[in-house]
């Protein structure tokens, strides 16, 4: 992706739209940066590829209807500031298109077929970067009841969606909106509380979607028939994917240990509830791709095993898996010390 002096520009671009928008002190500056990122990611979505021409087409029109409708509730907010009865509707306008623009339930169509043409760092821009101007701007104005809809429907949507897929790009699309309404359940008790939820999400996404950008997997059959030469490599993929799914004791369980800690604190135990049933749900989808991965034979060829772990990308995987897999002992023991 880097080699390319035109999509180092863009993605200068799209950080910089983010960063105006996270830094600005009127609605109409925050929409300017929502702009700047959208029209500098759609150059970089298109690389020459019919699926991928097909989901920079849908991001755009989607984005843009977001976009209009987040621009027109900003006007009629500034023409209608002293009629505290518009206020409200206006707000929850402005809170409905940055959903559809973060991909939140009930506004996820556009997200999992969007992802199924992107190409793995497109894939991990989208679920990351992406993520964080909308969510942001979500977290100045949070209207509990509509906040507490989106919340139900993102975990159960990204609970029973990942079910019966068979693509590993739609997989994470529908994990990605399943860890939204748990980080939107972290706004709404903290600001600081979402973001470090996003950032532990960040890092276990990232470590999962390198590994499959290093093998070019995008669907799981390919797991089990492309980790056969190696059963470590297999034990460190799955506990990766366990671990964004969090499962405790792995580092996953982290930022929903400290989200349902809050959650209790403030006596929202229905939401807490449902939100881990749904996660339970996400678990089992991938508890059984783990099992029939763990379950299978495999066999080992010598020679290909040292070329592949002196690579430098496998000693970047490698840390990345046992800091999702050990990390919560490490956070634990640091806890303690201090």
């Amino acid at each position: 992706m880097f080699n390319n002096s035109s999509k180092i520009m863009f993605m200068s671009i799209l950080m910089m739209g983010t960063m105006t928008s996270i830094s600005a002190n009127s609605w109409l500056s925050a929409w300017m940066g929502l702009e700047i990122n959208l029209l500098s990611f759609i150059p970089l979505m298109s690389d020459n590829k019919l699926m991928s021409t097909e989901s920079s087409l849908k991001y755009f029109l989607t984005q843009a209807l977001a976009s209009s409708v987040l621009l027109f509730s900003i006007i009629l907010l500034l023409l209608n500031s002293m009629k505290i009865n518009y206020y409200y509707s206006m707000e929850m306008m402005i809170i409905s298109s940055l959903l559809l623009k973060s991909g939140s339930a009930p506004f996820h169509f556009w997200f999992p077929n969007v992802m199924e043409g992107l190409s793995w760092t497109n894939a991990l821009i989208l679920m990351t970067w992406q993520k964080i101007a909308p969510l942001m701007l979500i977290s100045y104005i949070i209207m509990k009841p509509l906040i507490i809809i989106t919340i139900i429907f993102s975990s159960m949507i990204g609970a029973l969606g990942g079910l019966n897929q068979t693509s590993l790009r739609k997989l994470m699309a529908y994990s990605s909106i399943n860890h939204l309404s748990w980080m939107l359940a972290a706004m709404y008790n903290s600001n600081l509380l979402w973001m470090i939820y996003f950032l532990f999400y960040s890092f276990l996404t990232f470590s999962m979607i390198f590994m499959f950008n290093m093998f070019k997997i995008s669907y799981i059959n390919q797991l089990f028939s492309l980790l056969f030469y190696s059963k470590n490599m297999k034990f460190f993929l799955f506990f990766n994917l366990l671990s964004l799914g969090g499962l405790p004791p792995f580092l996953g369980f982290f930022p929903k240990w400290i989200v349902i800690q809050s959650l209790t604190l403030n006596n929202q135990l229905f939401l807490l509830t449902f939100m881990v049933m749904m996660t339970l749900i996400t678990l089992y989808f991938y508890m059984r791709l783990s099992y029939s991965a763990f379950m299978l034979n495999y066999y080992e060829n010598n020679w290909m095993i040292n070329s592949i772990y002196n690579s430098m990308n496998m000693k970047i995987f490698m840390f990345c898996s046992f800091v999702s897999s050990f990390g919560l002992f490490l956070l634990s023991s640091l806890y303690f010390m201090f």
